[in-house]
């Protein structure tokens, strides 16, 4: 009985091992596969670049914005009034995006579009006053 155990053993122990090495013959096979693949769309890639490039007409270069004085600059004196616990997330972003961290600090920010929208979102927490 002691040698048909071993003998079982063995033979499980080969199974075992065939497993393994078609296993890692898969996993290479799939490898190279995938290198290939990565190489044709690397060549697709340079090659729709270069396309690009000869097709497009050269774009005038880009003239630097006007810088405003200080004085000429328009800003808002921000002071949040009321706690920003248990808020939305989308008003403790704009909370956090006019500068804002705790309970009556007052800021000055640009009045800007874009500030002007985070200020209206959450207009019921702040006073804003012209600086």
């Amino acid at each position: 009985m002691a040698d048909e155990e071993k003998t079982v053993k063995k033979a499980a122990s080969k199974k075992a091992t065939a497993r393994k090495a078609v296993a890692k013959k898969a996993v290479a096979k799939k490898a190279v596969a995938k290198k290939a693949v990565a190489k044709k769309a690397v060549a697709k890639k340079a090659a729709s670049k270069t396309a690009a490039k000869a097709a497009a007409p050269k774009a005038a270069p880009e003239k630097a914005a006007a810088v405003k004085s200080d004085s000429a600059v328009k800003r808002l004196s921000v002071t949040m009034v009321r706690s920003k616990h248990g808020r939305l997330k989308s008003h403790k972003a704009c909370i956090a995006g006019l500068g804002l961290r705790r309970m009556h600090q007052t800021v000055e920010v640009i009045d800007t579009p874009e500030n002007r929208g985070m200020i209206n979102k959450v207009h019921y927490m702040l006073n804003v006053e012209e600086a």
